[in-house]
């Protein structure tokens, strides 16, 4: 029994001369994104950030990046601490329902619309996003939906809506259920035409997608907003509140948004602009 206590008391030791301090368990969060947020690699620059940051040395963040609606009914089930999407319809109603609170707005970016650099659909000519959708249909050109009810996907149904088509009726129309990432690969190998977040498609072209090209932007309907907010405790007291909202106020407040201020591609262009009240 001395003898075990003795080792106890060397390992007690020893962790404590490697680390400065006893061991502590650590406190692990639920972070569920969109996969832009994800895929462009901006969580790699802002954990870490926050983790120099914060008082709470023993949280960890893990980020599960998938589509937003996907995303907010994870949390709707409890499976996250932390919401950071981009549907502001979906997040409005997260919260009337009771699920959320304390939602800030967080960044923005755009929409862009991409596709062959021939433009059969003569999209770069288009008066508004919802005049490039009437081409694309009316030209009957191929192109790639995400599918997956995430808010890329959701912008699209409504730019559609707009335009007045109905996308059963199109014979390009490609509906695969993927992420941003993937619906973009397919478009580059089909020479089809794809809705993206301009964070996304600026990254996936320097990994080496070969073809399609940016052709619209800049309608106010392809204004991106991402939004951050904590899973209500009185909806499910087990998630982590307090250390949620410690990193909402570090993303939110002057130091994380400057992290993403400073968030940029390979060629220095800015993904997200920081826009945190």
């Amino acid at each position: 029994m001395k003898l075990f206590a003795s080792i106890t008391s060397v390992i007690a030791f020893v962790t404590v001369i490697a680390t400065g301090s006893p061991a502590q368990a650590e406190t692990r969060l639920v972070l569920q994104s969109t996969t832009s947020t994800q895929n462009t690699g901006l969580f790699d620059v802002l954990l870490p950030a926050y983790y120099r940051w914060t008082k709470y040395k023993d949280v960890r963040i893990d980020v599960v990046a998938v589509g937003t609606g996907k995303a907010i009914e994870n949390a709707r089930r409890g499976d996250a601490d932390i919401l950071l999407v981009h549907d502001r319809e979906k997040e409005d109603a997260f919260i009337a329902e009771g699920f959320g609170v304390n939602r800030h707005n967080l960044m923005y970016n755009d929409f862009i619309v991409v596709g062959p650099p021939a433009d059969p659909a003569k999209v770069k000519a288009a008066r508004s996003a919802a005049d490039a959708f009437a081409r694309m249909a009316k030209a009957g050109v191929g192109f790639v939906s995400r599918g997956d009810e995430s808010g890329t996907h959701a912008r699209e149904k409504k730019l559609w809506k707009a335009a007045g088509v109905d996308t059963a009726e199109l014979k390009g129309y490609m509906s695969v259920g993927q992420a941003m990432e993937a619906a973009l690969r397919i478009a580059d190998e089909k020479d089809a035409y794809v809705l993206s977040d301009r964070a996304t498609y600026r990254t996936m072209k320097d990994v080496g997608m070969k073809f399609i090209t940016l052709l619209y932007a800049g309608d106010p309907a392809l204004y991106n907003q991402y939004g951050v907010m904590a899973v209500n405790p009185a909806k499910h007291p087990k998630v982590h509140y307090k250390e949620a909202m410690d990193f909402i106020n570090f993303v939110t407040g002057p130091d994380g948004q400057k992290v993403i201020g400073n968030f940029k591609d390979k060629a220095g262009n800015s993904l997200f602009v920081p826009n945190a009240k």
